[in-house]
């Protein structure tokens, strides 16, 4: 079943953009009876490793802004250990609980997006272009030369964003692209096509960061586990790549909305009132 639950979470990351990746850590804890601590360890390797596929792609394609992802990436590696730290320290309960919390808010934000920017929604990881077209009032601008221009204020909030989604994803054991991108959008001119490239690379680094700060920390690791999910999210990840010509768009994404609200409800319910 680790193959096939796999493969789910590579298809959502693949059709939807960013938040298909939510779904390893409930998988993990009520299909595969993986404890919390353990769950958030095998989902930040078998994300990381998939998001790797993508950002390799991205990257022969020459649309990933590789300085920008490096600073956003160093900032996060930092911060993941902290974040797993963090969750070593609380009760199982309340991870699952925050994470359920987390689920809610990813998916409101998924569905408002698939409603009210449709045309958004069908850009997915699995198809970047070079395209780079900017909005003003941005802290990081874009020179004549086509180039990033990273001074200390694009640098700084590259950082800053970057260690907060660093200590999310090391708690929460996420990729983190549902922040990522739009951060990447808000901060600087990119557009939302090079934004997704560029989290790739970033979700890869931050998310590997995080699974060798688990291993350090003794968390029990099921290392088999981890390569039949990865084996199912690579698998997932192409196919999503061949169904999003067909099937992403607004629809998808509030369908997987739903499917996540679900979800945290079903957490919160089997938590607070089967488990009490």
């Amino acid at each position: 079943m680790g193959i096939v639950f796999g493969i789910v979470v590579g298809l959502a990351l693949g059709l939807t953009g960013g938040g298909g990746s939510i779904f390893a850590v409930p998988l993990l804890i009520y299909g595969l009876d993986v404890a919390p601590a353990s769950a958030v360890a095998i989902s930040l390797g078998a994300v990381a490793i998939t998001a790797a596929f993508g950002a390799a792609e991205g990257l022969y394609r020459g649309v990933v802004e590789l300085r920008a992802a490096l600073i956003f990436a160093v900032a996060g590696m930092l911060a993941a250990p902290l974040g797993v730290y963090i969750g070593g320290r609380v009760s199982d309960t309340l991870v699952v609980l925050s994470f359920a919390a987390l689920m809610a808010v990813v998916a409101v934000r998924m569905g408002l997006k698939a409603r009210r920017r449709p045309d958004e929604s069908r850009v997915v990881r699995a198809r970047l272009s070079a395209e780079a077209e900017g909005d003003a009032g941005t802290v990081c601008h874009y020179s004549n030369d086509g180039r990033l221009r990273l001074n200390a204020p694009c640098s700084a909030a590259l950082a800053g964003v970057g260690l907060v989604v660093g200590v999310l994803s090391g708690f929460f054991g996420v990729g983190g692209g549902f922040l990522i991108v739009p951060a990447l959008i808000l901060i600087t001119e990119m557009g939302i096509h090079r934004a997704v490239a560029t989290s790739l690379l970033v979700i890869t680094l931050i998310g590997l960061s995080g699974l060798g700060s688990a291993a350090v920390s003794g968390r029990e690791i099921d290392w088999a586990l981890t390569g039949l999910f990865v084996i199912g999210g690579v698998l997932g990840m192409f196919s999503g790549r061949v169904l999003a010509r067909y099937l992403a768009g607004a629809t998808l994404q509030f369908v997987f909305a739903v499917a996540m609200l679900a979800t945290a409800a079903f957490i919160v319910v089997e938590r607070l009132v089967v488990g009490a």
